[in-house]
């Protein structure tokens, strides 16, 4: 037997680190030749590493969440009829983000059988395991401070039946309670025929924030580090776009996209950047000089369920209503699905951001660095407005939007937020050329 030194190969040009975000494998288990080992987080990519050997992991590299440089080792095989060595894998992408929650450990690796000699007796079954009712039901609490090991579904149920987990016998790795420990505890104990108790809950659940949510964290901590922010918000009436937007949907083509606030608030900005080009920018604050640029490619910042990412609607000056219904549908879909790439994800210019119908009434959004601008959109509601001596129903939003103080002055960025709501109290005007 011999040990394999498997280190973390060089995941893509410039990167001299890695972010560990998914162990595939645990200590003690067999791996085959090309199964995964472990998943790593680069600024441009999520990486799958392979096992370019069969063999047993002895020991594993690090934690997730931890950074692993480039040529360090990432994992230690024992393995057959061969010398100590060290190797680097061969990395793969992945097919999509990785999940901003941790997942259900994987399941052991199918191994392939070692066919049996010719004279050798056909191997015995293994013993079938336990019943759930054979494993001790309870076993002393667990020492002052110990957490207990267990899936957020199995302490669900178990703060629903009033079971403190402490309680239970484990029979998992690192005696880690799965359900059926939970069933056999309640079946010998008095605890399950008082229904849901109520006690006092103590559990601190703690959650390493890695892979893309710690990305996210790093910018927005960058973003407002860096950048002097300073929001604006504006009461807009969106009575007569409301119904503009109903009517050309009611007159829409099957083929056509429906239309929502979105695009009619990407019209609106790409012509008050015509009017405002130093929105449309990016600052440089290492070097102190501002990229104006004549492309207009609005990020629009997307929930997922990976985590928020803001896929960029490229040159928007050159694209009609429908067209932007249909990209931004196109790449929301995209990105909550883990199919957008890379290009699709960078070079914003001025990002829009929104929350829907969740908007609530006043926003600071948080500046996509190195824009200098953002405008974000707050929810709908009608209120009554005093209107030609008398009240009457509008239909009003707010906009809030952020900029950098460094480099965009409070009088300017009212005029151009006073722009964007001009055009669109009187949609008319989004349509007609200069």
């Amino acid at each position: 037997m011999g040990i394999r030194v498997i280190k973390l190969p060089d995941v893509g040009e410039g990167v001299a680190e890695a972010e560990l975000v998914e162990w595939h494998v645990e200590i003690g288990q067999s791996v085959l030749e090309d199964q995964l080992l472990a998943a790593v987080m680069t600024d441009k990519a999520t990486v799958e590493i392979p096992s370019p050997v069969a063999g047993t992991v002895v020991a594993l590299g690090g934690e997730v969440g931890g950074v692993i440089a480039v040529g360090a080792e990432l994992v230690r095989l024992e393995v057959a009829g061969e010398g100590d060595r060290e190797v680097a894998a061969a990395p793969r992408e992945a097919a999509k983000p990785e999940p901003a929650v941790a997942s259900a450990p994987p399941s052991a690796p199918v191994q392939a059988a070692a066919p049996a000699p010719a004279s050798s007796p056909e191997p015995a079954k293994p013993a079938k395991p336990l019943p759930p009712m054979a494993r001790p039901s309870a076993r002393p609490p667990r020492p002052a401070g110990e957490k207990p090991i267990a899936s957020p579904a199995v302490r669900r149920r178990a703060r629903d039946a009033g079971v403190d987990l402490r309680q239970v016998h484990g029979s998992g790795p690192a005696g880690r309670i799965s359900h059926d420990d939970l069933d056999a505890f309640l079946r010998g104990s008095s605890q399950a025929a008082t229904g849901r108790a109520r006690v006092a809950n103590t559990e601190v659940e703690t959650v390493k924030v890695i892979g893309l949510r710690r990305r996210i964290a790093q910018a927005m901590a960058e973003s407002k580090r860096r950048i002097a922010h300073f929001s604006y918000v504006e009461e807009v009436d969106v009575t007569a776009l409301e119904e503009l937007r109903a009517t050309l949907n009611a007159q829409n083509r099957q083929d056509r996209s429906r239309l929502t606030l979105m695009p009619f608030l990407m019209q609106a900005v790409v012509r008050a950047v015509a009017d405002f080009p130093e929105m449309n920018a990016h600052f440089d604050d290492e070097a102190e000089t501002i990229e104006r640029y004549g492309g207009v490619h609005i990020g629009i910042a997307t929930q997922t369920p990976s985590g928020l990412m803001v896929p960029v609607v490229r040159h928007c000056e050159a694209r009609g209503l429908w067209d932007f219904a249909s990209e931004v549908s196109r790449l929301a879909e995209a990105a909550r699905e883990g199919r957008a790439t890379r290009d699709e994800l960078t070079g914003s210019t001025i990002t829009i951001t929104s929350l829907g119908a969740l908007g609530g009434i006043v926003s600071t959004p948080v500046i996509n660095r190195p824009e200098v601008a953002i405008i974000g959109i707050n929810k709908e509601a009608v209120r009554p407005m005093w209107q030609g001596g008398q009240f009457v129903p509008r239909t009003m939003m707010n906009l809030s939007s952020s900029f950098d103080h460094r480099v965009i002055d409070g009088y300017v960025a009212a005029r151009f937020v006073q722009r964007i709501k001009g055009l669109i109290e009187a949609p008319a005007t989004l349509f007609i050329e200069e």
